[in-house]
C-alpha cells in the first residue's frame, strides 16, 4: 500500500528521510509505531525508529548508524542495499516473507 512521502526509485536518495525504512518495517509490524505521525524532516527520529524496530522485531543486525545516515543528505546506495538484504534475510528467517522453494 502506498505510504505518504515515500516513493522508492533507487537505493540512495529515496531512503534519505528515513521514511522508506519506516514504511517498509511498518508493513511487517504495523503495531510497532504510528506511521502517520512521522515527518520527512525528522530524519534522525525516523532512522532511529526504523533501525530500533528492525533490531527488536526482526532481529536485524544494526549495520547502519543513525549518525552516519543523517550526516549526508543522500545515503550511500551500497550501505542501504546491504542493510535491506540483511533485513530481508531476517524477515525470511522469521517466516514473514515467503520464498520460492527450488
Amino acid at each position: 500500500r502506498p505510504r505518504q512521502h515515500v516513493e522508492v526509485q533507487n537505493f540512495s536518495g529515496s531512503w534519505g528521510s528515513g521514511l522508506a525504512f519506516c514504511a517498509l518495517l511498518h508493513s511487517f509490524f504495523p503495531d510497532a509505531f504510528d506511521y502517520g505521525s512521522l515527518e520527512p524532516a525528522a530524519r534522525r527520529r525516523n532512522f532511529a525508529l526504523a533501525f530500533a524496530t528492525a533490531e527488536e522485531r526482526a532481529g536485524c543486525a544494526p549495520l547502519l548508524e543513525v549518525e552516519d545516515m543523517v550526516r549526508l543528505p543522500v545515503p550511500d546506495a551500497k550501505c542501504v542495499y546491504t542493510y535491506l538484504q540483511e533485513l530481508y534475510r531476517c524477515l525470511v528467517a522469521k517466516g514473514l516473507v515467503k520464498t520460492k522453494k527450488r
